[in-house]
């Protein structure tokens, strides 16, 4: 421990976990030292370059409390929330893909207040969201319990917004004895991620925009199947391409089309991966 070099510095600190009892503590702190002190040494910060650094992980944890976690949104930024939801969410063939689940779902959500409709703030219905819950035969899923959840018009989700009556903008359903499910919504909007803190001055710094394109939040839960987190995403959205949170997968692009009285109409149909024995 004596004498460490530049040459030396990351064997000596290797050495120090190298009888730590916990084999999967081990793996990750010598993957995250030799990987940290890789990119040290690539990039040479100066000192005070790595002080602004330590300045902006400070910041960003003064912006974490019960209501909002800076660090989720800085994971989210850097690709690194999709990456391990790719990770932890590898699919068979022919099931439907995932995405991120986002910060906006409450469990317990209500049932449709009419029975198909996710509005609960007299907004008329513009949308109409249809389709069928199978097994990857091509069974269907029956009684699939079924959360959706959305923005409002304005760009807010219902918990971020004082205005918006509680449950507004999405529900919970189950699939009929045929797999299938129907609601009536609008088209979601698309917005911001939270970008007045240290996580929106990197974007800023770096170009970006806090954009989310316009997105329906779906989770399926059934018993013998994996849970399925997922989203429909909307064609035309300008922000599909840039989604400062890398979310969209071209599967799940939906493409709404015109129906009698002046609602659109997207068919959607899951397929869920079986659960392992």
């Amino acid at each position: 421990m004596r004498d460490v070099t530049e040459a030396t510095a990351t064997e000596a600190v290797l050495r120090t976990f190298a009888a730590t009892s916990d084999g999967r503590l081990r793996q990750v702190m010598t993957s995250l030292v030799t990987h940290l002190h890789a990119f040290v040494r690539e990039v040479e910060p100066t000192e005070a370059e790595w002080a602004a650094a330590i300045r902006f992980l400070t910041e960003t944890g003064h912006m974490c409390d019960d209501r909002r976690q800076e660090f989720i949104l800085l994971s989210d930024t850097l690709g690194v929330s999709t990456l391990v939801e790719l990770i932890n969410n590898r699919r068979q063939p022919g099931t439907t893909g995932t995405s991120v689940l986002g910060p906006f779902f409450v469990e317990h959500a209500p049932p449709p207040s009419d029975g198909v409709s996710l509005l609960r703030d007299g907004t008329r219905p513009t949308l109409r969201v249809h389709g069928r819950v199978a097994a990857p035969d091509g069974a269907p899923v029956a009684g699939a319990v079924m959360d959706m959840w959305q923005t409002a018009p304005n760009g807010l989700y219902d918990v971020q917004d004082p205005a918006q009556p509680a449950g507004n903008m999405r529900a919970r359903l189950h699939t009929r004895a045929d797999g299938g499910f129907d609601v009536l919504t609008v088209r979601p909007t698309p917005y911001t991620i939270p970008h007045d803190g240290p996580v929106g001055k990197l974007l800023a710094a770096a170009g970006r925009h806090p954009w989310r394109p316009s997105h329906l939040h779906v989770m399926i839960d059934a018993p013998g199947f994996r849970r399925l987190t997922t989203a429909l995403y909307f064609d035309g959205d300008q922000h599909l391409d840039s989604d400062a949170v890398f979310g969209v997968k071209e599967a799940l692009v939906v493409r709404p089309v015109p129906a009698a009285g002046g609602i659109d109409e997207v068919r959607f149909d899951f397929t869920l991966e079986r659960a392992a024995a």
